[in-house]
């Protein structure tokens, strides 16, 4: 069972919304600690979003005030989303889901394999 799973990429015409969602499975989905990271052509990968296990929440200097992460926790599968608001040309990457996240923290150990966002007119 692959423990994250990622869905919801697509393309978008710039000013538009896209959400993304994050599906955990196994023993990481109880914590539900996760982090959105992204990586563009030529770029360094870098955090969008996390949310810790104890509801913390922290954004990329990038992403502040558009885009928000939630989390539901459920008995059998926990899922986070990240609400992208106001997209930008320069958002276009593939976004990736990581687990577990930890504030301050290096990657998890577990990675999705990516969605692809292009923000194109």
């Amino acid at each position: 069972q692959v423990p994250l799973v990622e869905s919801g990429g697509g393309l978008v015409q710039p000013g538009g919304s896209l959400r993304l969602s994050c599906k955990l499975s196994g023993n990481i989905r109880r914590a539900g600690s996760v982090a959105w990271y992204r990586q563009a052509p030529g770029k360094e990968r870098e955090l969008v979003a996390g949310i810790s296990a104890t509801n913390s929440v922290v954004y990329g200097d990038s992403v502040l005030g558009r885009f928000t992460i939630s989390r539901d926790i459920a008995e059998y599968a926990t899922t986070v989303e990240l609400q992208m608001n106001a997209l930008k040309s320069e958002d276009t990457a593939v976004y990736y889901c990581n687990a577990p996240y930890h504030i301050g923290g290096p990657p998890g150990e577990y990675w999705g394999k990516g969605t692809q966002v292009t923000v194109s007119s």
